[in-house]
C-alpha cells in the first residue's frame, strides 16, 4: 500500500475534523502512476467526512502524480507550492483544494496555524 493510500485510510477511520465544521463540498483525487490511475473521493458535510476509492463525480477534482501524491502523504510537500509549481492540477473550487491541504502532514518544524480557511 502506497504512503498516499495510508494517507486515505487514516482519514477514513477519523471521519471528521472540526476545522470543516463550515466546509461542504467533495473532491477527488486523480492519481497517475505511469498509465495507472487511483481514485480517491472526499466527502465533507461540515466536518463530517467520507473517504471512499472512486471516480464518483466531484466538486473540485485534484489531478497528481503518484510521486507527488506520496511526498504530499508524507509532509515533504506543500500543496499550494506544489499547485504553483504546476506538479498539482485543481479543476473546481480552488478554495476547497486550498482548505483540503490542512489534512496533510507538514514537515518537522514547520508551523500550521488550526485556521482551514488560511491556506494549504
Amino acid at each position: 500500500m502506497s504512503e498516499t493510500s495510508d494517507f486515505f485510510e487514516r482519514l477514513a477511520v477519523a471521519g471528521q475534523d472540526p476545522r470543516f465544521s463550515k466546509v461542504r463540498g467533495s473532491v477527488r483525487f486523480d492519481i497517475r502512476d505511469g498509465g495507472r490511475l487511483e481514485q480517491w473521493l472526499l466527502d465533507i458535510d461540515h466536518g463530517q467526512m467520507r473517504v471512499i476509492k472512486s471516480g464518483g463525480p466531484a466538486t473540485t477534482v485534484i489531478k497528481v502524480s503518484a510521486q507527488v501524491a506520496d511526498a504530499m502523504a508524507r509532509g515533504e510537500v506543500n500543496g499550494l507550492a506544489a499547485i504553483t509549481r504546476g506538479e498539482v492540477i485543481v479543476d473546481g473550487d480552488l478554495a476547497l483544494a486550498l482548505r483540503i491541504g490542512r489534512l496533510f502532514p507538514r514537515a518537522s518544524g514547520r508551523s500550521q496555524p488550526d485556521d482551514p480557511d488560511s491556506g494549504a
